[in-house]
């Protein structure tokens, strides 16, 4: 009986550190910018908070709205500002990863049809051990520069 008491302990140790990336993450506030018309790309934007007590790193995204999607940031190329792929995007232990316009990004390139503004996308996030989250960002109109927000709900 020791013998078996004692196999469940460890297996349930090993268990929590075994404990997938996707399960200590929690996503906030995701959204899809509205294109313009006949635009092939958009931007989708979020927070991504790690709650665990390992740093973790978003790999990957996808989402059936376009044919490719990638990891991006924005660079200041001698003045200019332009979009780069990144291999991946770093979230530190009980930190946070914000993605936002003008920053870090997931880029939504060919879109296969107009988004319409309150369309929900699903964006599946996959880390580097393996494990995705899904989360469902709405679609929203982007808001002019100077234009305080309406936070209310």
């Amino acid at each position: 009986m020791k013998n078996i008491s004692l196999l469940l302990a460890s297996l349930m140790v090993s268990a929590a550190a075994l404990a997938a990336s996707a399960d200590n993450v929690t996503v906030q506030e995701p959204y899809v910018r509205l294109a313009p018309p006949n635009a092939p790309a958009t931007g989708a934007f979020m927070v991504i908070k790690n709650n665990g007590d390992k740093d973790v790193k978003v790999v990957k995204a996808d989402n059936p709205a376009s044919k490719v999607t990638e990891l991006h940031t924005h660079l200041n190329d001698g003045g200019v500002m332009r979009m780069r792929p990144v291999a991946a995007i770093d979230v530190k232990a009980k930190g946070e990863a914000v993605l936002q316009p003008g920053g870090l990004h997931v880029m939504m390139i060919n879109l296969l049809t107009p988004l319409k503004e309150g369309d929900s996308v699903p964006i599946t996030l996959t880390f580097d051990d393996g494990s995705s989250k899904k989360v469902d960002a709405k679609v929203v109109r982007p808001v002019a520069a100077g234009v305080p927000m309406d936070h209310k709900h």
